[in-house]
């Protein structure tokens, strides 16, 4: 009883705190259930998920992402690319929020947001905040170099490439539900201010793909004993060529790094993997073996938490380690599904800021962006149940 005691306070703990400060919630969530369940190993737990090589190497990778996106950002990058995706309007408004979603800075909805409201002359507000929020975090599905497919593959105890063809699937079915709700009979041209750059559009791109292509050759041409190694290599790569290409002085450099705040980043992965270290030994996980839990059961956890939380990494660090209990592995397929669910709750939550944010920029009222979005998410929520049912995953 004092097991789940200390699993409900920790909870809530996640939940409320979470929403200031996801670094200081898993912290304050992993002591609160250490205390309830493991007091006299507490401390050796948090130690010892600290100084491990994985823990440390990924809280330096998810620290240097956002200096990526900072750099490219400040200077001019992302602008270049995106002027010269001469592509179309609708693949522009799918491919222009998307691009600038890889970015993981706060308020980055509204860098896509004017991008979308000058592009989308035609179409309602109310699509337009679906079009930003939608298509600007549907590359999470897939993009290996996020913090949130990276935590999510750890806490499920597979690699981070292995479900990326399930998720393929996954985002080719959001990227026609996103289609076919918020573009589906729009029409016109976009006008272009200058001339196309072949230059403006490759440097960035490359900045964006040079770190999961080469991460991928690491790991299958030198297959490192710590996987993360490879990853670090990648990011680092992927940094400095986004600074040879901006141009970034070290004075210039250290204004990006104070905006964009790396080490609070660092800190949020350190906390997640001490709640991950005190939740697998707390014996709450034991506790949930005799609990009739079901994978649509968690699928419907998964989404609610995404929902509640307005988070990917929160629901993945308490659904993954669930499922394993119960099912001793998290197969690919299923991994894809509730992962997607948990996706489906966040684009849909106000409590996401960039739901917020977008809803205020493009003066739109909560409702009428739930009304633009909840057809899409319940028909996916439909069939990832439908998928997960049938397919006894």
């Amino acid at each position: 009883m004092t097991e789940w005691i200390g699993f409900f306070l920790a909870v809530a703990a996640l939940l409320v705190i979470s929403k200031k400060n996801l670094g200081v919630a898993m912290f304050v969530s992993a002591f609160i259930l250490g205390v309830f369940t493991i007091p006299e190993s507490l401390l050796l737990t948090v130690w010892s998920s600290l100084s491990d090589s994985s823990t440390i190497l990924l809280a330096i990778i998810v620290g240097l992402i956002p200096l990526i996106g900072g750099t490219m950002n400040e200077t001019g990058q992302m602008d270049k690319l995106i002027s010269n995706m001469r592509i179309g309007k609708k693949p522009f408004l799918m491919l222009s929020p998307a691009l600038v979603g890889l970015l993981p800075m706060p308020g980055g909805a509204l860098l896509s947001a004017p991008i979308i409201e000058k592009a989308g002359r035609g179409i309602s507000n109310e699509k337009k905040a679906g079009i930003n929020v939608w298509f600007r975090h549907i590359l999470y599905l897939v993009y290996p170099i996020s913090a949130n497919l990276i935590v999510s593959t750890a806490a499920a105890r597979i690699d981070l490439y292995q479900p990326i063809p399930y998720l393929i699937i996954v985002l080719l079915f959001s990227l026609f539900l996103g289609y076919f709700f918020f573009l589906r009979g729009s029409s016109g041209k976009l006008e272009y201010e200058k001339e196309f750059s072949l230059k403006d559009l490759v440097l960035p791109l490359t900045v964006l793909l040079i770190a999961p292509l080469l991460d991928v050759l690491i790991k299958a041409l030198l297959n490192p004993t710590v996987k993360e190694i490879g990853t670090l290599i990648s990011v680092i790569v992927s940094l400095i060529t986004a600074m040879i290409f901006g141009k970034t002085g070290l004075k210039k450099f250290y204004g990006i790094m104070i905006k964009s705040k790396p080490w609070s980043f660092a800190f949020m992965m350190m906390g997640i993997m001490v709640f991950l270290g005190v939740f697998k030994h707390s014996g709450i996980l034991e506790l949930f073996e005799d609990v009739p839990v079901t994978p649509e059961i968690l699928f419907g956890i998964a989404f609610t938490l995404g929902f509640v939380t307005g988070r990917v990494i929160t629901p993945a660090g308490i659904v993954f380690p669930i499922y394993l209990t119960k099912f001793g592995s998290v197969s690919l397929p299923a991994f894809a599904l509730i992962y997607f669910g948990i996706f489906l709750g966040y684009v849909l939550t106000p409590v996401h800021p960039c739901v917020s944010l977008t809803a205020e920029s493009l003066k739109v009222e909560i409702k009428d962006y739930l009304k633009a979005v909840i057809p899409p998410v319940a028909i996916a929520l439909s069939v990832s149940l439908l998928l997960l049912h049938f397919a006894n995953l």
